[in-house]
């Protein structure tokens, strides 16, 4: 008796185990869409409002926001706004792990604090400065966001968030060169660092979405097994 007892106690335990997959609220979603938009629509447009002799592709992203630019405010805007995006998200990202939402959170202060400190034409300690914290955090979040298990969103797995890291790091390795050798590609390579950047968490956030439409699929079909039964 205690052993069927014990048999009827585990499969009705079966039965209702929940499949629980933390969501990404609608507010950290519109963040990440936004991010990546407003990045390069910024840049683009800030680019345009140049004099004639501007180059993307030997200019970096910050001149555009440096004391002396034309309508420098336009980029300035950006990097807050892309910036607080940032931050955001990693509030928002409530499947990843704590270190990373944390790295996360302070590649966006970062960004708001680059803002804060223009290129003013010779260079700036501070602008240099905040600009590589966030250029390192917004490589490195990955990393500690990563979680184990059957359920956790593909972007959040240890072999994805470390093939991210790598890219990243290959793009942030390349920027880092033309920008110490005076190449002529500086600027290329930070818009495409930039635009890696601003991407890789809406790709985590979608692949969160869909994981936690998956589990909630599942626990239907395993809850209208138990009532047919």
């Amino acid at each position: 008796m205690a052993c069927r007892a014990a048999r009827i106690r585990g499969r009705w335990a079966v039965r209702f185990t929940v499949v629980v997959v933390r969501g990404v609220p609608w507010w950290g979603v519109v963040s990440a869409a936004a991010a990546p938009v407003l990045l390069v629509g910024g840049w683009t447009v800030a680019a345009r409002l140049q004099p004639g002799s501007f180059n993307s592709v030997t200019s970096t992203v910050s001149s555009l926001a440096a004391v002396g630019a034309a309508d420098r405010w336009v980029m300035t805007l950006v990097f807050l706004v892309v910036g607080a995006c940032d931050v955001m998200i990693g509030l928002a990202l409530k499947p990843a792990a704590p270190p990373g939402r944390l790295i996360l959170v302070a590649g966006g202060i970062a960004g708001i604090l680059v803002a804060a400190s223009p290129d003013r034409g010779g260079g700036s300690l501070a602008h240099g400065l905040w600009a590589a914290v966030g250029f390192v955090a917004l490589t490195a979040w990955p990393a500690g966001s990563c979680r184990r298990g059957a359920l956790v969103p593909w972007g959040l797995r240890p072999a994805v968030a470390a093939g991210a890291v790598v890219m990243l790091l290959g793009l942030f390795g390349w920027f880092g060169a033309e920008l110490i050798s005076g190449g002529g590609l500086v600027g290329l390579a930070e818009r495409v660092l930039g635009a890696a950047q601003a991407l890789w968490p809406l790709a985590v956030v979608l692949s969160c979405r869909r994981a936690r439409a998956r589990a909630q699929a599942l626990q239907a079909s395993r809850t209208g097994a138990d009532i047919q039964n």
